[in-house]
C-alpha cells in the first residue's frame, strides 16, 4: 500500500510540475512575445495539463479552456483521418484514381518547368490517386515560397493564401478551376503543399453524397464528441470566440472578429485549413490516434488505418522550405530524424498558419495542443511556437523511456 500511495503521489508532483511549466510558457508568450492569449494542454497517460492565459482578443474578455480556435493547417490531419474511416468502410481506397469522384481532375497536365508558365505543360503519365491528395503528393500545391506562375495562380484562383472563407466559390466551381491549373510534378513523384488536402475535401464530400462538414461530423466529430469543431460557427459559439490577428509592421492587426467570417455563410469547407476547434476537442482527436483508434472503448479508425496516418513517409531535404528534413505522411508531418531538441521520432502532426499546433507522441501516449491566434509570419514566430514543443518532447522522452 505504502508504495502505491507513493506512486500515486509522485504522479501528481509530475502532473503539477508539468503544468506549472506549460503555465509559465503560457504566461510569457502573452507577456513577452505579443500573444493576446493562449490556451494549451499537454496530455498523457497520467491525464492533461490544460492551461490559459491572455484574453480573447486585446483588451477583452479572458482566454478559458472553452475558448474556440481558427486552427487553420492543424485541419489536414483531421480530414486525413475522416478518409482513412471512409477507407475503413470501403466507400474508397488510396490507390483509387480521384477522377471517379473529380471527374475534372481525368486528364492532369504537368509543367515542362516548375517556374515556367501555365500554358507550357504536357500529360502527365499516371492519374492521380486518393492517397497521393492525403499525403500531398498529386502535384498541384506550393514547392516552396518563391514567387512563380503556379503559386500566383494557386493564390489568386483557388485562393490557397487565403486567412479566411470569405470570397470563395462553391466547391464545383473550385475544382473547375482546379482542373485548368497544371501540375507542379508528375502525380506520386513529388511533393506539394496545401491544395491536395482541399481536392481531398471536394472529394470525400463527393464519394459520401453530402457535404465535408457532414462527413467529418460522421466519421470523427461525432464518435469523439467534438461539439464545437466544425467548418463554421454556431451563434452559441460566437461570444467564446478568439478573435484573430496578424503582425504588420511591428503591430498586431485584427484580421478577424470572432462574429468575423466563420459566423457567416461559408460556401467552401476548406479541408486544408478551415475548420475552427477547442483545446478539449483536438485532445480527444489526438489520444484517439495514441490509443491506436479508440476512444471511450468505441473504435473510430482501425488499427491499420492509425498506422498507416503515422507511418513515416520520404525524408525530405534539411533544407526544405516546409518539412525542413521530416517527412509527410497522411496529413501530417512525421519526425524522422532528431536534429532539433523539440524533434521526436515518430512524432506526427502539424503547424497552422493561425498559431496553432497539434502533435502526437504515439512512444509516450503524449499529445499537444498549443492555440494562440496571432497567424504566423513573423521575425519572433520561433519564441512563441518552439518553447511548448520543446516541452512536449522532453515529456515524451521521459514517458518512453
Amino acid at each position: 500500500m505504502a508504495d502505491a500511495r507513493c506512486g500515486r503521489a509522485s504522479g501528481a508532483a509530475v502532473s503539477a510540475s508539468l503544468r506549472e511549466r506549460l503555465q509559465r510558457i503560457a504566461d510569457v508568450a502573452v507577456e513577452r512575445h505579443g500573444v493576446p492569449g493562449v490556451v494549451g494542454a499537454l496530455s498523457s497517460r497520467d491525464g492533461a495539463s490544460v492551461v490559459v492565459a491572455g484574453a480573447r482578443s486585446l483588451g477583452g474578455a479572458p482566454m478559458t479552456p472553452d475558448t474556440v480556435f481558427r486552427i487553420a493547417s492543424v485541419t489536414k490531419p483531421l480530414v486525413a483521418a475522416a478518409a482513412m474511416v471512409l477507407v475503413d468502410r470501403g466507400t474508397l481506397r488510396l490507390d483509387d484514381p480521384v477522377e471517379r469522384w473529380l471527374p475534372e481532375l481525368a486528364a492532369p497536365r504537368v509543367l515542362r518547368d516548375p517556374a515556367g508558365p501555365l500554358d507550357e505543360a504536357q500529360p502527365a503519365h499516371e492519374p492521380i490517386r486518393v492517397g497521393h491528395l492525403l499525403a500531398l503528393r498529386g502535384g498541384l500545391g506550393f514547392a516552396g515560397f518563391a514567387s512563380t506562375p503556379l503559386t500566383t495562380a494557386l493564390a489568386e484562383r483557388l485562393h490557397q493564401a487565403a486567412p479566411h472563407p470569405s470570397g470563395w466559390p462553391a466547391p464545383d466551381a473550385w475544382i473547375a478551376r482546379a482542373a485548368r491549373l497544371p501540375l507542379l510534378h508528375e502525380p506520386g513523384r513529388g511533393w506539394s503543399y496545401n491544395t491536395g488536402l482541399d481536392l481531398a475535401g471536394v472529394l470525400l464530400a463527393r464519394a459520401a453524397g453530402s457535404s465535408l462538414g457532414d462527413v467529418l461530423a460522421d466519421t470523427l466529430l461525432e464518435p469523439l464528441g467534438m461539439e464545437d469543431t466544425g467548418f463554421r460557427l454556431r451563434d452559441d459559439q460566437v461570444p467564446r470566440t478568439a478573435a484573430a490577428y496578424a503582425r504588420q509592421e511591428g503591430e498586431l492587426v485584427l484580421r478577424d472578429p470572432a462574429a468575423g467570417a466563420w459566423a457567416g455563410a461559408v460556401p467552401f469547407e476548406s479541408g486544408a485549413g478551415g475548420l475552427v476547434s477547442t483545446v478539449e476537442d483536438l485532445l480527444s482527436f489526438g489520444r484517439m490516434l495514441v490509443a491506436g483508434g479508440r476512444a471511450g472503448g468505441r473504435r473510430v479508425l482501425s488499427e491499420t488505418a492509425v498506422a498507416q496516418m503515422l507511418a513515416p513517409g520520404e525524408p525530405s531535404s534539411p533544407d526544405h522550405p516546409f518539412l525542413e528534413g521530416q517527412s509527410w505522411s497522411l496529413g501530417g508531418s512525421v519526425d524522422v530524424v532528431e536534429r532539433q531538441p523539440w524533434e521526436v521520432l515518430g512524432r506526427y502532426g502539424w503547424i497552422g498558419g493561425t498559431g496553432t499546433a497539434l502533435y502526437v507522441y504515439p512512444d509516450a501516449q503524449a499529445v499537444l495542443v498549443w492555440l494562440t491566434q496571432h497567424a504566423l509570419g513573423a521575425p519572433d514566430d520561433a519564441d512563441r511556437i518552439v518553447p511548448p514543443l520543446l516541452l512536449a518532447a522532453q515529456h515524451a522522452r521521459e514517458l518512453a523511456r
